[in-house]
């Protein structure tokens, strides 16, 4: 089988190869034979309810950043001529992302989008994960200065982080004690509109904040990311030490319980992040961390991802 696969990302000559994901489903699915087409997403166009983008055909190199992809001619071009599209610019999950995702959603499932748009935009990585309170730390989403107060008194160290961040940014660990969160506050309030989610701190985040990819609803394998010291973040890119763990009891319960709601939605790549067996967050708009899991031994994720892919469009 053939494919035509689109890829939307953001400008391939920025990322990392060494740990990119998206990366890594392009060379893969270059690998099968399956014919590439990349753009970002500034080119997308609706017109008279065709979504079209300016496309130009890639070949990728596992190499070094700036040896690792060739680009051929861009031309416009109608996506729903495409059997599949990979939507894999990173967040912020903000109105243009939101946007694009409404315009993608007139091509799916002609055009098989991974992950589907309606389901990503319905199921934004702090939102979804509150479906599942059971498994999360307590956990409190709104701008009511009174309830943060009120929930900071209750649990004592909390981390203050927006709605809708990636990659760490903007998280902030306020310890019991702290004079600073009513500046925090004003600080947030000013820029951002959406709630705030703020969450008791679980000192286990020192042991390591577990990144587990799943495939299909099915677990697969998990990367510990250990925080640096004196950073309360674990994200990679703020120096978080990433290594291979295998997945605990607690941590197959977790990926169990909110399986069928991943599967329900046709979720295809979905990273989750565990903290002390507490579930923090479900990444359904970009995830990342197969490279990695890869380079320390584990499995190629690349290879089940496409596999489920295929599956879809045989």
């Amino acid at each position: 089988m053939k494919l035509k696969i689109a890829v939307q990302m953001d400008p391939i000559a920025s990322i990392n190869p060494r740990g990119d994901s998206t990366f890594a489903m392009m060379l893969e699915a270059q690998g099968r034979g399956h014919v590439l087409g990349y753009y970002t997403p500034d080119s997308l166009a609706l017109r008279d309810n065709v979504v079209t983008a300016s496309v130009a055909p890639i070949e990728l190199f596992d190499k070094e950043k700036g040896q690792h992809f060739a680009l051929g001619e861009a031309t416009r071009q109608d996506l729903s001529t495409y059997d599949v599209l990979l939507m894999r610019q990173d967040p912020p999950f903000d109105m243009n992302y939101i946007t694009l995702s409404h315009m993608l959603e007139r091509i799916h499932p002609k055009t098989f989008v991974v992950n589907p748009p309606a389901a990503v935009r319905n199921a934004p990585e702090k939102i979804l994960v509150t479906d599942f309170p059971e498994l999360m730390p307590p956990t409190l989403v709104t701008r009511d200065r009174a309830l943060i107060h009120a929930f900071r008194k209750e649990h004592g160290n909390i981390i203050v982080k927006p709605l809708y961040g990636n990659g760490g940014a903007g998280v902030f660990f306020i310890q019991e004690g702290d004079h600073n969160l009513a500046s925090l506050l004003e600080l947030f309030e000013q820029n951002y509109r959406e709630p705030f989610m703020i969450q008791r701190y679980l000192p286990d985040v020192r042991k390591g904040d577990k990144r587990i990819i799943l495939v299909d609803g099915e677990p697969i394998a998990g990367l510990n990311r250990i925080p640096s010291d004196g950073e309360a973040r674990s994200n990679m890119h703020v120096g978080g030490r990433p290594e291979l763990s295998e997945l605990t009891a607690r941590e197959l319960e977790i990926c169990a319980a909110i399986g069928p709601a991943l599967k329900e939605r046709d979720m295809i790549f979905v990273g989750i992040d565990v903290i002390g067996g507490y579930l923090t967050e479900i990444n359904v708009t970009s995830p990342t961390g197969i490279r990695e899991i890869k380079r320390f031994g584990g499995p190629d994720i690349a290879v089940l991802i496409l596999d489920a892919i295929e599956k879809r469009k045989r």
